[in-house]
């Protein structure tokens, strides 16, 4: 729904790829801010969103970018989330919000904790939505519309700091759901972060040779190997003890696999296969989404 009166007057989106530039899209589709500025450590992605009214005003610098907005919005990978909290946070308005779209979250949280004048208008945010494709070529105002997004207060959280963040994600199409950070990354290591190293080390393994004949289950299965390897790489070191557990379990469960491969068990075999179907099954099936091939991210 367009709304009347905007919730904000400026919105600056740090980082303007696929999903902060299908915020900004959706943003301005939605009246949600008077202005919307971008600024990217890649000019050419400025250049791209000035051209393509992804953005309103590109700022060059991080001071000018953030200068009087009343919501930052930090849309890169999480190294980079880490390392811009304390270097912004000395040109942020004391009552700024400041939100993320980072695919782990206790340590972005803690460092809105230690880094931010005002860490009570830092409300952590993840919406479960993507692509394998990183630029503002790709981006979508749709991108949010049925999704759901993760949000992550804390005690210290300002209650109409959460409120206000709660209304972006909800006027952009999105569902929002309250979680604390350490769920929200033991969650993700399994739905997202697992299956994402499980894509890129069968692509590993795969002669190259080999690839010419790939099928579409292995199209589909491995499509996400495609994502930014810098972006995962943060990921993984974010959020490695969680990530080593999933994949421990997994490993456990290939050993069993493999044991029944070798020792001709057929009914281990079926034990496996039938559990994992009927879990797959029990995943709701969800309407047709206006975004193609979207991925938690």
């Amino acid at each position: 729904m367009i709304l009347r009166t905007p919730l904000f007057r400026k919105v600056t989106i740090v980082g303007v790829g696929l999903m902060g530039g299908s915020l900004g899209m959706a943003i301005k589709k939605y009246n949600i801010a008077r202005r919307v500025v971008g600024t990217s450590q890649h000019n050419s992605s400025l250049v791209y969103a000035l051209k393509n009214k992804v953005i309103d005003e590109a700022a060059h610098d991080i001071k000018s970018a953030v200068a009087n907005a009343d919501l930052v919005i930090l849309a890169t990978p999480v190294k980079v989330i880490l390392d811009l909290l304390p270097t912004m946070a000395k040109y942020l308005h004391r009552n700024c919000l400041i939100t993320d779209v980072g695919s782990t979250k206790v340590n972005i949280v803690e460092a809105a904790s230690k880094s931010l004048s005002n860490p009570s208008m830092f409300v952590g945010s993840h919406p479960l939505t993507g692509s394998e494709k990183t630029t503002a070529a790709y981006a979508s105002a749709e991108l949010f519309e049925g999704t759901t997004c993760l949000m992550t207060p804390t005690e210290q959280t300002n209650r109409l700091a959460k409120e206000k963040i709660k209304q972006l994600w909800t006027n952009v199409g999105a569902q929002v759901k309250f979680i604390s950070p350490k769920e929200h990354d033991q969650i993700l290591a399994y739905i997202s972060h697992l299956p994402h190293i499980l894509a890129y080390g069968l692509m590993e393994v795969i002669p190259p040779e080999f690839l010419e004949y790939a099928t579409q289950g292995l199209r589909d299965t491995t499509r996400i190997a495609a994502s930014s390897p810098e972006m995962w790489k943060d990921v993984c070191l974010t959020n490695n003890k969680n990530i080593l557990k999933s994949l421990d379990e997994l490993v456990k469960t290939l050993s069993s696999l493999r044991k029944s491969v070798s020792g001709r068990d057929e009914q281990g075999l079926l034990e496996h296969f039938q559990k994992a179907k009927v879990k797959r099954e029990s995943i709701s099936k969800a309407e047709a989404l206006p975004y193609d091939n979207r991925d938690i991210h």
